[in-house]
């Protein structure tokens, strides 16, 4: 009988614990549609340090002592009943399910790790599980937000590209704020590939970056004019929508989507969909601003985001459609 793998985790054992606790931990079992993944590469997102650093003013739900981490890129180590897309050696980045299922088996800062095979998606070769480990927050953020459907409820993303029209855009247009940011650059690449045409806000040395991630438009965020701006750049076209990122973005945004015409598609939608950042839009106003939630259902098998990673994804990566940015910035060496 082959002997368990030993397991390591970085555990946060109590609110506000500095530094995390490097310790055992128990070798997770995967349950039906899931997969257990030997971690070699984690992203750490600023929910990791918010955490730790507020206790529980942020997440009150979540039970000590836990594991946090939510991106996670290595190899198949086990695979749970029902799984048929993967095999033990297989290569792959996954969402770790932490947060929405306060379970500490699903958190990233492990050596192996309990993930969904809904929420998993094979690394071709060519992409590094550095690479790799910088997506799969960001993947569920900015889809949830772009094609929830409690949400913009976009068309989803294809392979090859949906083709965008040249004039109108009969998909219509979406402002995406951030565009140089991990959630900003992966939601215009997913917005882009739906046929939609994006225009998306960034700091002037980033907008060859976001142009060249499928953006039609990009706009100085730091312009005292950026309303005007966006306004100019959107005018005429059908606007579904906006994704907002940062302090006070959502305030902009919501004013164009007061100010923009009907555009030929249809009427403006007044949505935002908020993936984080302060605002002061009046709640039951003109303009809906709603904060992109992971709940236990975003995860579950029913998810929205199932498309994304089990048809979209895999194609994209692997034809080059589709590129993981911004580029990793690789800290310590860990430890086999």
């Amino acid at each position: 009988m082959p002997q368990t793998p030993e397991n390591q985790a970085a555990w946060l054992k109590a609110p506000k614990a500095t530094p995390l606790e490097v310790g055992p931990a128990p070798y997770p079992r995967p349950g039906p549609g899931q997969l257990v993944v030997q971690t070699a590469a984690v992203g750490i997102n600023p929910i990791d340090c918010l955490k730790q650093s507020l206790g529980d003013a942020i997440l009150p739900h979540i039970r000590y002592p836990t594991v946090f981490g939510e991106d996670v890129a290595g190899t198949v180590a086990a695979v749970g009943e029902g799984v048929t897309r993967f095999r033990v050696g297989d290569r792959v980045l996954a969402v770790a399910g932490l947060i929405p299922s306060n379970n500490p088996a699903e958190g990233a800062f492990q050596r192996f790790t309990v993930v969904r095979e809904w929420l998993t998606a094979p690394l071709p070769e060519g992409v590094s599980v550095e690479q790799g480990c910088v997506l799969p927050l960001a993947l569920i953020v900015a889809g949830l937000g772009l094609f929830g459907k409690g949400y913009l409820g976009l068309d989803p993303p294809t392979v090859p590209a949906h083709p965008t029209p040249a004039d109108t855009g009969s998909r219509g247009v979406v402002i995406i704020a951030g565009g140089a940011s991990a959630v900003g650059s992966t939601g215009v690449q997913l917005a882009a590939a739906a046929g939609y045409e994006v225009v998306s806000t960034s700091s002037p040395k980033n907008f060859g970056f976001v142009k060249g991630l499928g953006a039609a438009h990009v706009v100085d965020y730091r312009s005292p004019t950026v309303e005007d701006e966006l306004l100019a750049a959107v005018r005429g076209r059908w606007l579904v929508g906006a994704l907002s990122l940062g302090d006070g973005t959502a305030d902009y945004l919501a004013t164009v989507l007061k100010r923009h015409d009907e555009g030929p598609g249809g009427p403006t939608k007044k949505f935002i969909a908020r993936a984080e950042g302060k605002h002061s839009v009046e709640e039951g106003g003109e303009v809906e601003v709603k904060f992109i939630l992971i709940s236990p259902e975003v995860i579950g098998p029913v998810t929205p985001l199932r498309q994304i990673f089990e048809d979209y994804l895999p194609r994209a990566l692997a034809e080059g459609q589709f590129v993981p940015r911004p580029k990793p910035e690789v800290v310590g060496k860990g430890t086999r």
